[in-house]
């Protein structure tokens, strides 16, 4: 076992605590991938050689740092690959590592009975389309004919997934920076049915991550919707924005899309976190003209706002269907 996939358990009120608990495994290795808003993945097959431990101890070491130093315990999965140590975190608890067994053979049965759902990058929409043909376990996908497989979710994507449910791991932890994105989190006072109060927290963080980015002239290229649930649970999805923006109308409408992919039905929310990624300096990206005047209103009705905004306060100007739905529950952009 040479990956760790770590999940802090961060109350959502304390995700700045991030960068320090990165800094933490980065006293074992230098390869750490964050993945917002609370986990890592950290390639310790250098540091397995130096300290002479193996991942798993290791992992109980850094589990003590982080209580010691932060008050924070953690989840974590331990695997070959970043792509099973990220499946083994699904059956990890806080003080107990799962790792995948390293015996021959031990990672197909490791994978066999699990849900399709469970490999990262299979979303909804796929795990839905292979269980209602029967393949509904990772087992099932991987000894399924390649031309099924092909067929049901295209060539490409059927020949990764049957890799990965075979047990084959490609993919590798790759250095970043977590301060290369912004974020703004909207908890609710109460668990949340109403989608309409969904949106308006969506609403409200997209004005506040598009003003942010406006003040320091940065622009985004994707964006993450993160759902937290009552029973604690989060659902977190990314969408590669059509082109790097800091527009608030256009961060509001991936919100709303990301979100309307999840299919919510009756879902007790706790709180939504919206992330900006890949940040890059506004005067160096490209902008599609669309002589729509209406986008050209809309832009300099936002500039106006702005500068409103920086000299009489955040809440000087706002939506009128955020004061409306939201009746002032969350902070507006800074």
């Amino acid at each position: 076992m040479t990956i760790l996939c770590v999940r802090f358990q961060l109350p959502p009120e304390h995700e700045a605590a991030l960068p320090g608990l990165l800094g933490l495994l980065e006293d074992f290795t230098p390869v750490v991938q964050a993945l917002p808003p609370d986990g890592a993945l950290a390639d310790l097959r250098g540091a397995e050689r130096y300290f002479g431990r193996s991942a798993v101890e290791l992992a109980s070491v850094i589990r003590v740092r982080a209580l010691a130093r932060y008050g924070v315990d953690c989840a974590i999965g331990a695997g070959p690959g970043p792509m099973l140590a990220r499946v083994a975190l699904r059956d990890a608890r806080p003080g107990v590592t799962c790792a995948v067994p390293d015996e021959p053979g031990a990672v197909a049965e490791f994978l066999a009975g699990r849900p399709v759902s469970a490999l990262p990058g299979v979303g909804p929409a796929t795990a839905r389309t292979l269980c209602e043909y029967g393949l509904d376990t990772l087992g099932l996908v991987a000894g399924a004919p390649l031309s099924t497989l092909q067929r049901l979710i295209g060539a490409r994507a059927g020949r990764e997934l049957r890799e990965k449910a075979g047990g084959l791991d490609r993919g590798r932890v790759v250095p970043n920076a977590v301060s290369r994105s912004l974020v703004a989190e909207r908890p609710f006072e109460l668990d949340e049915l109403d989608p309409d109060r969904h949106r308006g927290a969506l609403l409200s963080a997209a004005e506040e991550i598009g003003a942010r980015l406006r003040a320091v002239e940065k622009v985004c290229r994707t964006l993450t919707l993160t759902v937290r649930y009552a029973d604690r649970s989060a659902t977190t999805r990314s969408r590669t924005l059509r082109e790097p923006t800091a527009h608030s109308a256009a961060l509001t409408k991936a919100a709303y899309g990301i979100y309307e992919t999840l299919g919510l039905q009756r879902a007790r929310v706790r709180a939504v976190a919206l992330r900006a990624e890949g940040l890059t300096p506004a005067d160096q990206a490209s902008h599609q003209l669309t002589f729509d005047p209406v986008d050209e209103k809309a832009r300099r009705i936002e500039e106006v706002a702005d500068r409103a905004r920086a000299k009489f306060g955040p809440r000087a100007v706002m939506p009128g269907t955020l004061a409306a739905v939201c009746a002032l529950s969350w902070p507006t952009a800074a």
